[in-house]
């Protein structure tokens, strides 16, 4: 079945979908500001050049082939010339990241002044200091309302430590611990 036959199908259902309503931004943005989201640094090079942009939205998309995606607004010039290096690779953060995470967030040149990292075998920019990293190849990028869905083949990935990754919850950054580890460190403090 196609998209237009399963539209057809939702649409003579016994109870039809009716048409959105319009939100408020700020809204929608609160609300959805309740579900945690990782932070990864998305890397590319233009020459010797780093380029990259700070995302909420990594997600693995396939294992076969291996896949993964991430959400940029389709005015950012970052996203433009990460298209254009046609690779990129997913630093996930780690939670002592945060201050590398709002310097490499802001906009303009010398975001990655003083930053120590090295090039992947494509290329492309790996931190020091991550959990994660994720080595791609564009392999399709699609438009989706304000936003591109950049979507990435695998050609390499490792964990890089073990420490926990950076989070963003209700606007702030944090980390995670998971309530198993907490009560081994509490067991561990009685001995």
């Amino acid at each position: 079945m196609n998209r237009a036959e399963r539209v057809q199908t939702m649409t003579s259902l016994e109870h039809p979908i009716p048409e959105p309503v319009a939100l408020d931004p700020r809204h929608f943005r609160t609300v959805l500001g309740n579900y945690p989201t990782g932070v990864v640094m998305i890397t590319a090079s233009e020459g010797e050049e780093p380029v990259g942009m700070v995302v909420g939205s990594f997600s693995s998309v396939s294992l076969d082939p291996p896949l993964v995606s991430f959400l940029a607004t389709s005015t950012s010039p970052t996203q433009e010339r990460i298209q254009q290096a046609g690779r990129f690779c997913a630093n996930v953060l780690a939670a002592d990241q945060e201050m590398l995470c709002r310097k490499l967030a802001r906009p303009g040149p010398g975001r990655f002044d003083g930053v120590e990292w090295e090039l992947s075998s494509l290329g492309n920019p790996v931190l020091d200091g991550i959990v994660a990293w994720i080595d791609c190849s564009i392999h399709d990028v699609i438009e989706i309302g304000d936003h591109n869905l950049i979507v990435g083949r695998v050609h390499e990935l490792r964990v890089a430590s073990s420490k926990t990754p950076l989070l963003f919850f209700r606007g702030q950054y944090g980390d995670y611990s998971s309530t198993a580890m907490l009560l081994l460190e509490r067991l561990l403090e009685w001995q």
